[in-house]
């Protein structure tokens, strides 16, 4: 069976129709002010490890990099390779967290996309537009450090390709690389308590980004009545209920708790956050995206 352009999922067609979905969209231009900050000497009061105005970190070298990338010196004297990361790569750095949890699975009807298939579709589509601004972008995790390059897109697209195991999907907080910037794409219905130390660990390191929410039309309306069970996408969760509809005003009043919570939480650490529906166009939700990066 051939999978249609609309429906193919492999890493492949994923890079397609994101590379399709940030076409329209002008190169992204690195915020002059921020790169300027993380450059200059002195500028946030860090102390450098080396010599050279570019210099910021060394890191652990890892299977994508290659052999020119290695400090051999700084190798020599231990048992392990290690490559040098410069200040100005870090202020051109964007990382991605798309939930790879089950509950992203989720499509109330075979006409509707499954939120992870538009949120990966999104995230890659963004790195496709960022990538072509002279932007580094990689992963929210040790996976894959920020890079450039049709390489690295094919590596963020097999990736973001494989599902996790848990009903939700957990970001690592240390993973983000100081005064660089981040995205998170998840429907945020998990426990709250790991985002909230993502974004407040961020902005003690000066990051900044952008919260996504994606959810089905189903979760937000609720439009159930009557007889009905409930599952958790991995089957651990379960509950029946024969008046369905007594549930709706308590759930909608938690999910705008839920999202209250998260936007204030946005707010207070600098970051931008946004609702998106899988019945909207995939390019209005890229679009906030591509803005919410440029904002301060």
């Amino acid at each position: 069976m051939i999978a249609s352009p609309a429906t193919d999922t492999t890493p492949l067609g994923l890079r397609g129709r994101a590379e399709d979905l940030a076409a329209p969209l002008p190169p992204l231009l690195a915020e002059a002010e921020q790169l300027a900050q993380t450059v200059l000497m002195g500028e946030h009061g860090r102390r450098r490890a080396g010599a050279g105005s570019n210099f910021w970190q060394y890191r652990a070298a890892q299977s994508h990099d290659t052999a020119r990338a290695i400090d051999w010196r700084r190798s020599g004297r231990a048992d392990q390779a290690f490559v040098q990361e410069k200040e100005w790569q870090i202020a051109q750095s964007v990382a991605l967290w798309v939930d790879d949890g089950a509950s992203m699975g989720f499509a109330s009807t075979p006409k509707l996309a499954p939120k992870s298939d538009r949120a990966r579709l999104l995230a890659l589509a963004l790195a496709v537009a960022l990538t072509r601004g002279g932007e580094r972008v990689g992963l929210a995790d040790h996976r894959l450090p920020p890079r450039r390059g049709r390489g690295q897109l094919s590596r963020l697209a097999q990736i973001l390709s494989q599902d996790g195991t848990g009903d939700h999907g957990t970001p690592d907080p240390k993973s983000l690389a100081p005064h660089s910037r981040a995205v998170l794409v998840s429907d945020f219905l998990g426990p709250v308590e790991p985002i909230e130390a993502m974004l407040t660990t961020s902005a003690d390191r000066g990051v900044r980004g952008a919260l996504l929410q994606v959810l089905d039309p189903a979760e937000e309306a609720f439009p159930y009545d009557g007889r009905t069970i409930f599952e958790s996408m991995s089957g651990a969760l379960r509950h029946e209920t024969l008046k369905a509809g007594d549930l709706r005003d308590r759930y909608l009043d938690r999910l705008a708790e839920r999202r209250d919570r998260l936007s204030m939480l946005a707010r207070a650490t600098g970051w931008q956050f946004s609702a998106h529906r899988t019945s909207e166009s995939a390019a209005s939700a890229l679009l906030w995206l591509y803005a919410a990066l440029e904002r301060r």
